[in-house]
């Protein structure tokens, strides 16, 4: 069985994931997604409710797991025998990172291969960062979201800006 890891943050998970994650559950048995804590950024969801918004949103995906990551990617990665990481990638300016990153994930585990996968066109500009901005101020987001998490997302983003 050829199993993925699909990691990020999602907060919140948008489209542009989304289309991600459906690709990768076309290319593999099973994909892991798998929620991060990234402390460079100040989340909009606590990691309980993205777990919530995205197994929502991953629901008609049969071979798509949601969880928490909780330590190092590589050492996961070698206790759930996934073999590949699953990066979506907009521009060139997200290349860079995801090397960096793929190379020391690389370093950790030596099995450990990096699939980089270009979104599709139209979600190209689609970030988290720009959901919540727009959502934030009361900004249609539907079309940036999945329709079966819109309404928590737009309610959760105005609370926030709230606070």
């Amino acid at each position: 069985m050829t199993r993925a890891i699909c990691p990020g943050s999602f907060d919140p998970v948008t489209n542009g994931h989304i289309n991600i994650i459906e690709r990768s559950a076309r290319l593999f048995d099973e994909v892991l997604v798998l929620i991060s804590a990234n402390s460079a950024k100040d989340p909009a969801f606590t990691m309980e409710e993205r777990v919530e918004l995205l197994t929502k949103a991953t629901r008609r995906f049969a071979n798509v797991r949601v969880e928490k990551l909780e330590g190092l990617l590589a050492d996961y990665a070698h206790k759930a025998g996934a073999d590949t990481l699953i990066k979506g990638l907009r521009a060139v300016t997200d290349f860079e990172y995801e090397f960096q990153l793929a190379l020391i994930n690389k370093k950790l585990n030596p099995h450990l291969e990096t699939l980089f996968m270009t979104t599709d066109p139209q979600y190209m500009y689609l970030s988290s960062s720009m959901v919540r901005e727009v959502g934030s101020y009361g900004g249609d987001i539907s079309e940036f979201v999945p329709s079966e998490i819109l309404e928590e997302v737009q309610k959760r983003l105005v609370q926030k800006q709230e606070e």
